[in-house]
């Protein structure tokens, strides 16, 4: 639930805004005025229609040039009394490269072997390697003056606090940043000044393997000033810098030392190359226009860098299987350490030769990180915490998954191994549906994984294998997923941090059972389990680690790389890639603009004959129903809210007796009844549910059935707006998508005093309905209740346990709610045990099919927040 959060900003290196004239430091003033600009100056557009045309045609269908010719002939065909907006292809893309708003061109470098050659050295030595970047600081430049980020950004180092808790959300939230701006406070000619974290993250990704091993190295640059949410959210706030070379050789000579001392080298040499135009204005403060019209003074510094393993290790100069943060020995990472740092490695580098280095202390002591060059730059210290790589491909999907699956081969036969294998994936195919929850209708049988899927798999795999693995299994796997759920958290606490703590500690208790069971007999000195060990610091430093995750950069790859690629015509893509990103930037930035100014207002024009309405045809329930499940929602952060669908079912009775016997509820109008109690005598010492029916009002009014309701709440950690709110669909219809009935779940305010669950009810909803008494409107649910099994949950899956209530007479305990007593949907998954699903069980059997149920807090954040 969002509330008031006290904020305390750094006030030396802090600007709030000034004109041009520098001295005047902090005082506030307001930004000064636009550049004059004409209100239908769309240039180098024509108008309006101009502008959308080419956004859509370029960056919205991604028409080629063949297509885009024959739109064109089309146009000028079908309306020959006016020009079509572009003559062909070349006459667009003239327009947008003639487009101003972020014109940063690309430029290029190249590096050689320096080592003496000859006509007999490896090919890898003759070759020249290309570099292709753009100018670093413009981009952070644009990135500060994107007028879309007003509101979004932080220009000074914060700490926020709530009900005497510190809280770590953005980057600038975090210690790090504070401790740089004490830093560069030592100065004092850059008091009043602005620090600008320079995000950076760069990874390897192929394109293509069917034509061929086709793989670009992009690097990507972010300001740390703006929020997580927005840099989450792919709104411009991630920009493509460069393109690195890919140094390859053959077979020949890929364990040869000299290529893999080369490639190191050629890494780092290019990232300080890239950065260079950075430097001067980490130590001087640049004067720099902001998103919110003020000119400030801007000193950068760079910050922390996105990568995985393999890549960290590239980064920090160590050596494959040690911790690029500790200084562990890489057979016992877990093992208390020290920090690395520059100054640390400079000290062994005077003390040791390079094979003691490598051996002792996992250093690669020939290569010095790019970070030397910079001030205030460590790498050790820079390299950011990494959900997808670390925590849900990882230490999830590649131990914990693996692990379990060996072991059940390891101590069955195979024959009954097999079985059980199949019994997991059944179980998970059946998990009842649920908005945004990927389904396996095969289990978890498939070869390629992507980050989603290992998402997804964690939200269902502990009821999963209950029953068919030892509970100290159960309780490792379920340890290890409170932790994740808690450090993917968009807002972390001081209390969250013991929780961290708490779940990270009982998850190495519980992994023994791995070690015992024969599965890992050289134990645990993994380099992506151990790195769960840094979070703790890290959020500390950077705040909530959501915002530096690869899952960003690797998304980023999809629209900067692998879309460009597609578009080219294979034949050197890596030119027509970077014109395509250049193109794509200008009518980003055009468009930024465009809006700002007020000049994209309302529809593009306003159709001079109306189209007439499409018949109005009979459509059954299903058809009528929205397919949307749900998502972000913009809009102001509130506490939430649960709405019935836009449109009633069409073609039932209104009638609730005969309603009642259309849906399988005859009791329809006593529940009615009964509601309409409650709402009259809310201090009655007898509820509804037990009064005798004469006693209650009588209803004779039309009842309108709703297939579907929208609950709207505040969820910040999962897929939301820019103020964190999320919603999604709770269905009750007896027919869903032309299947089986499907009646959702929801969670029912009980207490709002006591936090957790204890506070909620749990609920199965049998239908929404709408109907009027009195004068007044009635949105409700019919719902059958459940009971928790016991007072706390369970030990092993460290979730609550349900059960459906029953009357003596074998009756389902059902009654009538407002639906403003429903908080928001609710996931339950049945408890099996060590039984066998049938092989006809389906998802559509799951909530009828079990006796007691567990409460999936991990089916998302959200419900991680208020289920524990």
């Amino acid at each position: 639930m969002p509330g008031a959060a006290a904020r305390f900003f750094r006030s030396v290196i802090e600007s709030t805004g000034c004109i041009l004239d520098v001295a005047l430091g902090g005082i506030e003033l307001p930004p000064p005025p636009w550049e004059e600009r004409a209100a239908d100056d769309y240039s180098p557009y024509l108008d309006r229609a101009d502008f959308e045309f080419a956004d859509f045609l370029f960056s919205q269908a991604q028409m080629s040039g063949g297509n885009v010719d024959k739109l064109s002939q089309l146009l000028a065909a079908l309306y020959p009394e006016s020009d079509p907006p572009f003559a062909d292809h070349s006459d667009l893309y003239r327009t947008i490269d003639a487009t101003q708003h972020g014109d940063i061109p690309w430029d290029s470098f190249t590096i050689t072997y320096a080592g003496e050659v000859g006509t007999d050295s490896p090919p890898w030595k003759l070759a020249k390697y290309e570099t292709w970047f753009r100018d670093p600081l413009k981009v952070m430049e644009q990135q500060i003056g994107n007028r879309d980020f007003v509101g979004e950004m932080d220009f000074a180092p914060k700490r926020i606090f709530k009900d005497g808790e510190r809280q770590y959300t953005d980057l600038m939230s975090g210690n790090w940043a504070w401790e740089q701006a004490d830093k560069i406070a030592e100065d004092v000619e850059t008091h009043g000044a602005v620090f600008a974290p320079i995000i950076l993250g760069s990874d390897k990704t192929t394109v293509s393997v069917a034509t061929g091993q086709n793989d670009f190295y992009p690097l990507y640059a972010s300001t740390g000033l703006v929020h997580n949410g927005v840099r989450r959210a792919h709104r411009n706030a991630l920009s493509l810098v460069a393109f690195l070379a890919i140094p390859k050789t053959s077979q020949e000579y890929k364990d040869d030392p000299d290529f893999h001392q080369f490639r190191r080298k050629l890494f780092h040499t290019a990232l300080h190359r890239i950065l260079l135009s950075l430097r001067p204005h980490m130590l001087t403060p640049r004067v720099t226009c902001c998103a919110d019209g003020h000119f400030r003074r801007v000193i950068y510094g760079l910050g922390p860098y996105i990568a995985d393993y393999p890549e960290q290790v590239l980064l920090s100069c160590i050596v494959q299987g040690w911790c690029p943060r500790c200084t562990s020995p890489s057979n016992n990472l877990d093992a208390p350490s020290g920090r690395r740092s520059h100054e640390h490695t400079h000290a062994l580098l005077e003390a040791c030769n390079i094979q003691e280095l490598w051996d002792n202390y996992g250093i690669i002591g020939d290569v010095l990180p790019f970070t030397v060059g910079f001030p205030r730059a460590d790498i050790h210290e820079l390299i950011s915490p990494d959900l997808l790589h670390q925590v849900i491909k990882g230490s999830f999907k590649d131990h914990l998954v693996e692990w379990i699956t060996e072991y059940v081969k390891q101590v069955n036969e195979p024959a009954e191994a097999a079985k059980i294998l199949a019994d997991i994936d059944r179980r998970i195919a059946a998990a009842p549906s649920f908005p945004a929850l990927r389904r396996f209708p095969e289990g978890r049988g498939f070869n390629q994984w992507t980050g989603d899927d290992s998402k997804a798999l964690m939200k269902v795999y502990i009821p999963a294998i209950t029953g068919h693995v030892p509970n100290e299994m159960v309780s490792a796997l379920s340890a290890f997923t409170e932790f994740c759920y808690l450090v993917r958290r968009s807002v972390i606490s001081e209390s969250t941090l013991v929780a961290i703590d708490n779940a990270l500690e009982a998850f190495h208790r519980a992994r023994e059972i791995f070690r015992v069971a024969g599965i890992q007999i050289n134990g645990f000195s993994l380099p992506r389990q151990h790195s769960l060990m840094h979070y703790r610091y890290l959020i500390q430093m950077f705040g909530a680690p959501n915002g530096l995750c690869s899952s960003i950069t690797e998304s980023k790859h999809i629209k900067a790389v692998k879309q460009p690629w597609r578009r080219s015509n294979r034949n050197k893509p890596l030119g027509q890639m970077l014109l395509t990103n250049q193109r794509l930037d200008k009518l980003a930035a055009a468009r930024i603009e465009f809006k700002a100014r007020g000049m994209l207002d309302g529809p593009c024009s306003v159709p001079t004959v109306q189209p007439l309405p499409p018949p109005e045809l009979p459509q059954p329930e299903e058809a009528r129903e929205e397919e949307d499940e749900g998502g972000a929602v913009d809009g102001t952060a509130c506490l939430g809210d649960v709405r019935l669908a836009q449109c009633a079912v069409r073609a039932y009775p209104r009638n609730a007796t005969l309603l009642g016997e259309v849906i399988g509820q005859p009791d329809l109008e006593d529940h009615i009844r009964r509601f309409l109690f409650d709402r009259n005598n809310p201090h009655s010492p007898i509820p509804g549910s037990q009064i005798e029916l004469d006693k209650c009002p009588e209803f004779n009014s039309r009842v309108y059935l709703y297939p579907s309701a929208i609950a709207t709440f505040y969820a910040p950690s999962d897929i939301s707006g820019i103020n964190g709110m999320h919603c999604e669909r709770i269905h009750a219809t007896q027919s869903w998508r032309h299947g089986p009935p499907r009646y959702d779940c929801v969670f029912i305010e009980k207490d709002p005093g006591i936090e957790g669950f204890r506070g909620l009810h749990v609920a199965r909803v049998f239908g929404f309905f709408s109907f009027m008494h009195g004068g007044e409107d009635f949105p409700c649910a019919l719902v059958h209740w459940f009971s928790p099994t016991t007072n706390a949950p369970c030990p092993k899956t460290w979730m609550w346990t349900v059960a459906p209530d029953f009357f003596d007479d074998g009756s389902p305990c059902i009654s009538m709610v407002h639906i403003d007593c429903i908080f928001r949907g609710a996931h339950l998954m049945g408890m099996a045990g060590d039984e066998f699903l049938p092989h006809y069980f389906t998802l559509h059997h799951s909530l009828d099919g079990f006796e007691t149920f567990y409460v999936n807090k991990f089916i998302d954040h959200h419900a991680h927040e208020i289920a524990f």
